[in-house]
């Protein structure tokens, strides 16, 4: 029997730690039984569902549930049983669906023995210290319930401290007191014996400062699979890095401008609103070569048609000169009296972009995709991707995958999945610098 990281991510920025794996934008049987048999230790199902409702959420995830099942079935009948080790990935500051998530993963394809909070993502700078979890900011640690993220106005929360977050977010169905609790000391001294002895789908939370505590958790975790115990994730990519556990991605970051297309210039696309985002836009836009488009988000979807013409009209001419065009979305911050106008809204907006990349000029040389959500419509409905691999990462945190080579209108084309809540202020820039101008081989010349 084998194993195999199964990773089912709320937006498709789970893979900005691994590379030369598999991302599925659909679930079908043939599609899993394809990403099972892949030489790659683990594959990301994109299921998008920080940009549904909970109940929606909860259909998506039961449907690749049973799916997944069957494809694990058939896996076995051809002879190769799989035990997949399954991570419910999602942000690192605490945003998402949970436990409703975690909850139907449980009931579908359990019974585990416990399933683990383990949001620590050392490279966006994010740490859990004596269960607390924290945002690094300039350095200081600033417990995440104090940042804008705890403000979302879909997946706000009260508590940094992981047992209270539980508690809040299950209702009191998990009390704090009732959470397993893994510190520091524990998971850098071995706590393999203390996970076999883990039962009844207890809910834990796990300390990690580093990547090698990440690591050491992850080498008792399989190490506790391997004699029989089962246990889910609920996880930001860090702990996804630390299980697949692969060599160095095979092109360095800065070198990433080998995958451009040609010497055109390419388009950057932004839908992230958080802060971190905007002061980005505002850095990148004062780069060379960069012509601001900008979308004004109050005149959807009423305006749609007449904007689109004018939109992609800006891109091309931009383009015709040699200019990379920045799409962004107007930076006014909107209210809704609803949950549900809010994600109508959302997907409004989403679409009018997924009309704007189907429209791109054919001959880009890279598009650079600012946001979680926008980049998964990027790749599910705007380049129509099946399936994608991950190239590797052009930043911490920032992956690239490229279209295939038969893709019908943009073959070879290398796309960046760019988090909204990555990055420093100068980050949208660099990872442009790194794809605007070819590199050259590393051999002395």
């Amino acid at each position: 029997m084998e194993t195999k990281l199964v990773v089912f991510d709320d937006d498709p920025t789970g893979s900005q730690t691994v590379h030369g794996c598999l991302l599925l934008t659909r679930w079908d049987v043939a599609t899993l039984r394809e990403a099972l048999a892949d030489e790659a230790p683990l594959f990301f199902v994109l299921t998008n569902t920080r940009g549904v409702d909970a109940r929606r959420a909860v259909e998506v995830t039961r449907g690749v549930c049973r799916n997944l099942k069957q494809a694990l079935a058939d896996s076995a009948c051809a002879g190769r049983v799989i035990e997949p080790i399954v991570i419910s990935r999602s942000d690192s500051t605490l945003r998402g669906h949970y436990p409703a998530e975690t909850d139907v993963i449980a009931e579908e394809l359990g019974p585990f023995d416990a399933h683990f909070l383990i949001p620590a993502f050392i490279e966006g700078g994010r740490i859990t210290r004596d269960g607390v979890h924290y945002l690094l900011t300039d350095g200081r640690p600033v417990p995440v319930n104090e940042t804008e993220f705890a403000r979302d106005s879909v997946f706000s929360y009260r508590h940094a401290f992981l047992p209270d977050y539980i508690e809040e977010k299950t209702g009191g169905r998990i009390r704090a007191s009732e959470v397993e609790r893994f510190f520091l000391g524990d998971v850098r001294s071995g706590c393999c014996e203390r996970l076999l002895a883990l039962k009844s789908n207890v809910a834990c939370v796990v300390d990690a400062e580093s990547q090698a505590d990440l690591s050491a958790f992850a080498a008792d975790l399989k190490a506790a699979t391997r004699q029989g115990k089962r246990f889910l994730c609920r996880a930001a990519a860090g702990i996804v890095s630390a299980l697949a556990a692969l060599p160095p991605q095979p092109v360095a970051a800065e070198d990433m401008g080998r995958y451009r297309r040609g010497a055109y210039a390419g388009v950057v696309v932004v839908g992230s609103h958080v802060g971190k985002t905007t002061r980005q836009l505002e850095r990148l836009l004062q780069e060379p070569g960069t012509v601001p488009v900008e979308i004004d988000v109050a005149r959807l979807p009423d305006d749609a048609a007449t904007m689109l013409g004018a939109v992609c009209a800006r891109i091309a001419a931009a383009h015709a000169d040699g200019l990379t065009a920045v799409v962004f979305t107007s930076r006014a911050e909107r209210r809704f009296t609803s949950e549900a106008r809010r994600l109508a809204f959302g997907q409004s907006v989403s679409a009018f972009l997924m009309d704007v990349v189907r429209s791109l000029p054919t001959d880009i040389a890279f598009l650079i995709s600012k946001g979680g959500i926008t980049s998964n419509d990027v790749l599910a409905h705007g380049l129509a991707l099946r399936t994608a691999r991950v190239l590797g990462q052009i930043l911490p945190g920032c992956s690239v995958v490229r279209c295939p080579a038969d893709h019908p209108r943009y073959p070879g084309l290398p796309v960046v999945i760019f988090p909204g809540n990555v990055g420093d202020d100068g980050a949208l820039a660099t990872a442009l610098q790194r794809l605007a101008r070819p590199v050259r081989e590393r051999c002395g010349v």
